[in-house]
């Protein structure tokens, strides 16, 4: 007996292909989950919270001991989760390597640029098709990426070398 709680079984199931012609992602059922909240482990999550809520302008909703959950005007979550400062965060293992943040204007990503430069040593600027990519680092040396335009403006036509290949 089925329960309508119940989802179907799991397993892999091709996805129908888009009609000729017609992008990827724009047919009629292209929604779907969406990125909701991200969670970073840093060596000193107060540090840490102070960053972020200046760059990513999110607002500290809750402070702990080891943690910091900040929150966006969009309602995207980024909590910080502090593991102390020896921890090592290993490039090229299994799991989400860089989170790539949009800028809602090009004011605001001169304003990341600023924040970004201030805060952190090593900053580069890359330019791909239509986007710019800003990079820097966070207190606890994890790549911080800002783009502008973001992919819902300009579709990305590349795979960045740096960080994918």
């Amino acid at each position: 007996m089925t329960h309508p709680q119940e989802s179907a079984p799991s397993g892999p199931h091709p996805a129908p292909l888009p009609a000729e012609g017609e992008p990827a992602g724009t047919g009629p059922d292209t929604r779907g989950p969406r990125l909701g909240s991200v969670v970073v482990f840093v060596h000193d999550h107060d540090a840490s919270a102070d960053f972020y809520r200046e760059l990513l302008k999110m607002e500290v909703t809750v402070r702990t001991a080891t943690a910091a959950l900040l929150v966006g005007h969009n309602g995207f979550q980024v909590y910080l989760r502090a593991v102390g400062p020896k921890a090592a965060h290993p490039v090229g293992q299994v799991g989400a390597q860089y989170v790539i943040w949009t800028a809602d204007s090009p004011d605001d990503f001169q304003r990341c640029e600023r924040v970004l430069r201030a805060r952190s040593d090593h900053v580069t600027t890359r330019h791909g098709e239509g986007f710019t990519l800003l990079e820097g680092r966070d207190p606890s040396g994890l790549p911080v990426l800002v783009a502008y335009p973001g992919p819902d403006e300009v579709a990305r036509l590349e795979i960045i070398s740096r960080y994918y290949v």
